[in-house]
């Protein structure tokens, strides 16, 4: 009976035709390893027929076209790739744990409680939780105080607000006049025949009365 291969769910298969490798990833920080390359010795032998077939014709060409002929599957059914998962699964183990409390793979190096022996999601460690938490509570009533105050006191709210000056377009912060050209931010273009002011400038037509602006 053939050995058991060994496998984790936080790895990744990106092995190609020429050979295997493997990608092991921290399921709380994202961080991992890369197994080394382990080139395929048959795809190796396969290129090598190929070639001779290429070269020399007859007897050689007919082995390369059998060979071309033999469909494996890479994913499942190759000795070759049970023996470098096994390899890889091996090489990367002391830089991983799994975790009791939820399961997943973490990596020792930073998500990793070694004084209580579960991840740091599940058993987070003492002094960060305690920054995070003081953070949190900081960020939370700069909000609250940020409310309590006024911030509109001096502000016109009945004067539509703009971005940029109407005369030079400039980008502007408010305020009633450009800082740049000087023109008013708010400016009322007056209809000659019935004088009203609510055009905007660009209007051809008053709003009003319908009476030619230019």
């Amino acid at each position: 009976m053939a050995a058991l291969v060994p496998f984790t769910d936080n790895i990744r298969d990106i092995s190609n035709t020429q050979g295997y490798q493997f990608e092991f990833r921290c399921e709380r920080c994202g961080n991992g390893y890369r197994s080394p390359f382990k080139r395929d010795n048959v795809e190796t032998g396969r290129k090598l027929l190929r070639a001779a077939g290429t070269l020399f014709g007859g007897f050689a060409q007919n082995v390369s076209r059998s060979v071309d002929q033999w469909h494996y599957d890479r994913a499942t059914n190759s000795p070759a790739k049970d023996r470098a998962l096994a390899e890889a699964v091996e090489g990367v183990r002391g830089e991983f744990r799994q975790c009791r409390g939820c399961g997943d793979w973490m990596c020792a190096a930073m998500c990793w409680n070694s004084d209580i022996g579960q991840c740091l999601r599940c058993a987070p460690a003492v002094a960060e939780e305690i920054a995070r938490a003081q953070a949190a509570a900081q960020r939370d009533q700069i909000w609250q105080r940020a409310q309590q105050s006024d911030w509109t006191a001096g502000a016109d709210m009945n004067t539509r607000a703009v971005v940029a000056c109407p005369s030079c377009g400039v980008k502007v912060d408010g305020g009633r006049f450009c800082s740049m050209c000087g023109a008013s931010l708010a400016p009322k273009v007056h209809c000659p025949g019935c004088g009203s002011g609510n055009n905007k400038i660009g209007a051809i037509f008053c709003m009003d009365c319908g009476q030619t602006l230019h």
